[in-house]
């Protein structure tokens, strides 16, 4: 059965079982933001934000620190790739990171504006 990232499950209490979780579920690449846009670790295939859908994200913070904090966002590509981007917060974030699911968020909101 697939996972309803829509809603509070118990696999979410650590970055590594959540990761697990989605895995499972197919999203196994892994992309890198880039200065060019996102690419797959597997393929080396770059992605602009046009081409790219941001299914969900989950937010952990650190035990011990709240500021060692990071983001795992679950996406899916124009052309059916599955995969997760990984990324710290406050000054552990990425800025190519950042820009990326920013103009992807943007694009996905004048979509539904439309």
């Amino acid at each position: 059965m697939k996972a309803d990232y829509n809603k509070s499950t118990p696999y979410i209490q650590s970055m590594v079982s959540c990761l697990s979780k989605v895995v499972d579920d197919g999203y196994k690449e892994d992309f890198v933001a880039t200065r060019e846009g996102l690419e797959s670790s597997s393929t080396r295939k770059l992605y602009g934000p046009t081409e790219v859908k941001v299914i969900t994200s989950f937010r952990f913070e650190g035990f011990s620190d709240p500021h060692d904090s990071a983001v795992l966002y679950v996406i899916e590509t124009a052309d059916g790739l599955k995969g997760t981007l990984i990324d710290g917060c406050g000054n552990l974030a990425d800025p190519f990171v950042y820009k990326f699911i920013t103009d992807v968020e943007s694009r996905s909101e004048k979509l539904m504006i439309n």
